[in-house]
């Protein structure tokens, strides 16, 4: 009866983990698709996606706060981002501090106004933010990078 216990107490505990990861997945995918839509149609309120006091780290670069972000954001030219992978996993709440966090990598191609089209790699860490009405993710870290290999 006590091993039978067991197992079913493991068994939830990896139904409860799917099901955390199932979410965690579905969230990634629908922030990446707003992100980026967002880079691309409607930068001036990409900072709405951004925790006030949130890390932007663009190719080795920090920028930090919204104000900063926000300057940042309107001197790159216009963007056609393609995302091409998405990988996502929550992170520990013991790491998090009990804040509910889902770490977000996408891997694509970017072309920016008078530029070739380049490789990027795109880390977040978005922590969840409840509201009243909903749970809203927000970006607490951001770091980009291009990726251009020697031919």
């Amino acid at each position: 009866m006590k091993s039978m216990l067991m197992s079913l107490l493991r068994e939830i505990k990896i139904i409860d983990f799917k099901t955390y990861v199932d979410q965690a997945c579905r969230a990634a995918e629908e922030f990446v698709n707003i992100y980026y839509e967002t880079m691309d149609k409607r930068r001036r309120v990409l900072t709405r996606l951004y925790l006030d006091k949130a890390t932007l780290v663009w190719n080795g670069n920090a920028v930090s706060g919204q104000e900063a972000l926000n300057e940042f954001f309107e001197m790159l030219p216009s963007s056609e981002f393609q995302v091409n992978v998405l990988d996502c996993q929550p992170v520990h709440e013991q790491a998090t501090q009990s804040q509910t966090t889902v770490l977000v990598v996408t891997c694509g191609t970017v072309k920016f106004d008078g530029n070739k089209q380049r490789y990027f790699n795109q880390n977040f860490l978005l922590t969840a933010q409840a509201t009243p009405t909903n749970t809203v993710w927000k970006i607490a870290s951001d770091c980009f990078r291009f990726q251009d290999w020697a031919s």
